[in-house]
């Protein structure tokens, strides 16, 4: 049997749509049912395994799985010997305090002797450690949102994405603990045969990203004003120019940041260009 690399994957939550998203588009076919433990890829060297989120960085350490998808918030809570390898650019969110509307807070002085509901309990107890604050943490999982509601404590700390969840509740945030992100996990040591598989898959994520943060991005434009247009858009080494039919014009193909996109489309109509067109990028190899 050939070998595969096994990858951990949320079976469900917030990371498992976003996880098979970018295995998808780094073109591993696989099956993905509601009720499936793994499925081999087709085309790759890869197995998926669906796990609970919190169990994934447990997995990932035994060797079950050769790397997972985590988040960063699980990697940190469950102190695991796990190498984090790579963020992977989804399902950002932070991990926070929230305390009930109205509530006079005055800082983290205010939870000195409170009683604190979360799921993350660990990363709770470094925050109020490096505060010098004393609190009490009650670890409860799923429904953190209610505990002030039924006096099960006077504040929570929960993952918070748009806050919306908390605003529902009654609840606002108070004080920021960390960020985090879904990022790609590996165990101390890699299983036999499976590093050149790692390093194809970690080429692939790469191009995906790349071709996620740029466009591809077509001009016409006078002759005169290339030099000027280059200097804005130099693209991943220079643009291609080629001459069009009307005289003393060319087309101008390059490649821009998504970040200074707006900022440059500006300067490019300033500067003479016509007809531009952006077109995003499937995948993109530096």
């Amino acid at each position: 049997m050939s070998t595969r690399l096994r990858i951990a994957v949320q079976k469900s939550g917030r990371l498992r749509d976003g996880s098979l998203r970018l295995l998808e588009d780094a073109g591993i076919a696989f099956r993905s049912g509601k009720d499936q433990l793994k499925s081999p890829s087709s085309n790759f060297p890869l197995e998926v395994i669906f796990l609970r989120d919190d169990d994934i960085p447990q997995y990932v350490e035994d060797g079950v799985a050769d790397v997972g998808i985590v988040g960063e918030n699980t990697v940190l809570e469950k102190k695991r010997k796990n190498n984090p390898i790579k963020k992977l650019g989804f399902a950002h969110c932070r991990l926070s305090i929230a305390v009930p509307r109205g509530t006079n807070y005055s800082g983290t002085g205010w939870l000195e002797g409170k009683n604190i509901a979360t799921s993350y309990p660990a990363i709770v107890r470094q925050f109020l450690e490096r505060r010098n604050v004393n609190a009490g943490i009650h670890e409860i999982s799923g429904s953190v949102e209610i505990a002030p509601g039924i006096g099960l404590a006077d504040a929570i700390a929960d993952i918070v994405s748009t806050g919306s969840t908390l605003q529902s509740n009654g609840l606002q945030e108070v004080e920021h603990i960390m960020d985090s992100e879904a990022i790609l996990i590996a165990g101390p040591q890699p299983s036999n045969g499976t590093k050149d598989i790692l390093d194809q898959l970690l080429f692939r994520i790469d191009a995906v990203h790349s071709a996620r943060n740029n466009k591809y991005i077509l001009l016409n434009c006078p002759d005169e004003a290339i030099p000027r247009i280059t200097n804005i858009i130099p693209g991943m080494k220079s643009p291609t120019i080629m001459p069009l039919a009307r005289p003393g014009w060319s087309s101008l193909h390059s490649v821009v940041n998504e970040n200074d996109f707006w900022n440059q489309i500006g300067q490019l109509k300033a500067a003479g260009a016509e007809g531009i067109l952006v077109i995003p990028i499937e995948k993109m190899i530096a």
